[in-house]
């Protein structure tokens, strides 16, 4: 936090941290392609603190600031000219240039008509006025939390520099207090710059191109998904005393007689509150009648143990799934005259055990066999943006079809739909954003275990993340590979609350050089699509044997993570032809043949389609309006092979779990009449 205007170092601080390829390093000469770097003199993240969901309670306000902001695109060949010439100090309206509404939260990419707009390249800025009233003046502090701003972002509020944060889709917050204006009208500017380069996560390329207009910069990436900008989940302002609970961590699990554990751990900030100061914790369940409570006057951690527990079960494996008790806790000071409530914190959680070993994977001591997606945020004009009606039309598709899991490829997503999650009982695979890592080195490392760890961080509370995916596709058969991967990998064990580790690999099995460093052994292949198109009859043979090999090399468990076919809706034909509908459906069903085959041998855990909706890509002659391979088209409605894929989801919940099967999965078919055909 910057408590002066000192501007030649704040511009010094913006150039250096933030805006490399600006300074010509676009192409970074000092990465060597396959140089072993020693990763021991890595710092590992300083642990964050805070960040809980802004919740309202009997001491706790909570306002949004959600809604039309002013917004202004930098020039792209001189992206910083905004600090030199201190936008952030008056309004935007003051610079000269013609500002735009821009909603928030939304990625700006896809809300005008402008093609530059779509394919900016650097930094956008915007802006918003807003009230503070004086009552959240005395004895309270006023907190400013984006949920997201991708990817590099700077936050000032009446010209202070308040916050600084990289590394897209997660949340970051500050105590604005010293710098609020209360009672009177407050300006919030936020700079963000959607840029990627060989050590940012993921990784990325700016590179100068001549165009019929001159010089310009593009982007480039290796991953097959658009890199949307701007703010894309919501900003709060929120309120707590100046003596509040700033963090919390939450560990359960089931005793075999069914007693209920939660074990929490609690981050207190003290102001004036020394003495006299006590925790009161109470639990209630889904009905809100207290079964568990505590008085504390060791406030930092404790116990609570839940007689005849209600465990949190995934969807289809219980009559009663995504069951979440409310642990309140109360932080209370005892004064000779009365009881002061200094802080009240509610937190949802799912009472469960999770378990591993080398052949199986258990929830509550029941092995469960995953099935589900890959998924994008994503969506047609607000793009990665925070889209609430969205998340709750995936969750009824998820339920549709009878998915248990998905996961969060290739970055973590918004924390309301870990909540839905949560609430719903559908099962994580929590995966950070290094998708597609190359040119392994020491900055990449040190950013990576950052996203790693404000990962974790945020979702260790949910009972729903049960795995952390360390990465998507990266180049795990390269030299230097295994150094590096050995390092994000014992980093991430240290802090994965009790949690396996496991990653997407596309590696060769012989070859790949991360696998050996995980838990569970996850990979994609796209029989049938990159390799051998066409080649329906290339599959079974070809995916069981990778599969065998996953697990005889590593002896872990295995989940095909990705399989797949780009297939445009509508289109058919008969015999099956690549993209059409009708080759999704015999694709899908050879790699059925397969997985039955290997859940057979009890080491195969799951089964991921890719994907679960069509997604915007960057333009490319092979993507036709972005990634086809949906099973829900981009605006959530089923291709032909949604109900084959909804009849084999359903099947393994009755065979796995006696689930009984909807009324409509099957068709009804006339039973004969006992008449001959001349008879007819």
């Amino acid at each position: 936090m910057f408590k002066t205007k000192r501007y030649q170092v704040l511009f010094l601080l913006v150039s250096i941290l933030y805006f490399r390829p600006v300074l010509g390093q676009i192409d970074d000469p000092d990465l060597n392609d396959g140089q072993i770097y020693d990763y021991g003199k890595v710092k590992t993240p300083t642990p964050t603190v805070g960040l809980l969901y802004p919740r309202e309670s009997e001491t706790r306000e909570v306002r949004s600031l959600d809604g039309i902001w002013r917004f202004l695109k930098s020039n792209a060949s001189d992206p910083l000219r905004g600090v030199r010439e201190k936008w952030f100090d008056k309004s935007l309206s003051k610079t000269g240039f013609n500002l735009i509404p821009m909603p928030v939260p939304a990625s700006y990419n896809d809300i005008t008509v402008d093609k530059e707009m779509r394919d900016h390249v650097g930094t956008v800025w915007y802006e918003r006025t807003f009230f503070v009233p004086n009552s959240w003046q005395k004895d309270r502090r006023t907190w400013l939390r984006f949920g997201s701003v991708h990817y590099h972002a700077l936050v000032w509020l009446n010209g202070h520099l308040v916050m600084n944060h990289s590394i897209g889709h997660l949340p970051f917050e500050e105590d604005i207090s010293k710098f609020v204006n209360f009672g009177l009208e407050n300006r919030v500017t936020v700079m963000c710059d959607n840029r990627l380069d060989n050590h940012t996560i993921p990784q990325g390329q700016v590179h100068n191109v001549t165009t019929d207009d001159g010089i310009t910069q593009i982007q480039g990436y290796t991953f097959d998904f658009f890199n949307y900008a701007g703010i894309h989940r919501s900003v709060y302002l929120y309120t707590t005393s100046l003596t509040h609970i700033r963090d919390i961590e939450i560990k359960t699990q089931i005793s075999v007689d069914g007693m209920g554990r939660i074990d929490y751990r609690l981050w207190v900030e003290r102001v004036n509150a020394t003495n006299g100061i006590s925790l009161k914790v109470r639990l209630l369940d889904g009905d809100g009648e207290m079964v568990a409570h505590q008085k504390n006057r060791e406030i930092n951690h404790g116990t609570l143990l839940v007689p005849n527990v209600k465990p949190w079960w995934p969807y289809l494996m219980h009559p009663q799934p995504g069951y979440l008790y409310t642990v309140e806790f109360h932080i209370t000071q005892y004064t000779p005259d009365k009881e002061i409530l200094l802080d009240v914190y509610r937190l949802p959680v799912g009472i469960r055990n999770l378990s591993w070993d080398n052949t199986t994977f258990l929830i509550n001591d029941l092995p469960i066999y995953l099935r589900g997606f890959g998924k994008h945020e994503d969506s047609d004009i607000r793009g990665k943006g925070l889209d609430n009606p969205l998340i709750a039309r995936d969750f009824n598709l998820l339920k549709w079809i009878g998915a248990n899991a998905y996961r969060t490829s290739h970055y973590p997503y918004s924390e309301e739909s870990m909540q839905f999650a949560d609430e719903q009982g559908i099962l994580i695979i929590d995966e950070c954003s290094a998708v597609n890592i190359d040119l392994f080195n020491p900055q990449l490392l040190a950013n990576h275990m950052s996203a790693i760890e404000q990962l974790i961080h945020r979702d260790r509370n949910h009972a729903s993340a049960i795995i952390w995916s360390i990465a998507n596709e990266p180049r795990s058969y390269k030299k230097g590979a295994e150094a590096y991967f050995g390092a994000i990998a014992n980093y991430t064990r240290s802090i994965a609350q009790g949690r396996p580790l496991t990653a997407a690999i596309n590696s060769d099995p012989k070859l790949c050089q991360l696998s050996q460093f995980l838990d569970i052994i996850g990979f994609n292949r796209y029989n049938a699509w990159y390799q051998n198109p066409g080649r329906t009859d290339m599959i079974v043979k070809q995916l069981e044997e990778e599969a065998m090999a996953c697990h005889q090399r590593f002896q872990k468990p295995v989940i095909m993570f990705e399989y797949g076919a780009d297939t445009m809706e509508g289109m058919h034909s008969l015999p099956a032809f690549i993209w059409s509908e009708d080759y999704q459906v015999v694709l899908l069903n050879k790699h059925f043949e397969v997985f039955d085959k290997l859940h057979a041998l009890k080491w195969f855990r799951g089964e991921f389609v890719w994907n679960f909706a069509d997604f915007k890509t960057d333009q490319s002659i092979t993507r036709v309006g972005g990634n086809k391979k949906g099973i829900f088209t981009r605006d959530r409605q089923p291709k032909m092979v949604a109900h084959l894929l909804r009849l084999r989801y359903w099947t393994l919940a009755r065979k796995l779990n006696n689930c009984p099967l909807p009324k409509d999965l099957l068709t009804y078919f006339k039973p004969s009449l006992g008449h001959d055909a001349s008879e007819l």
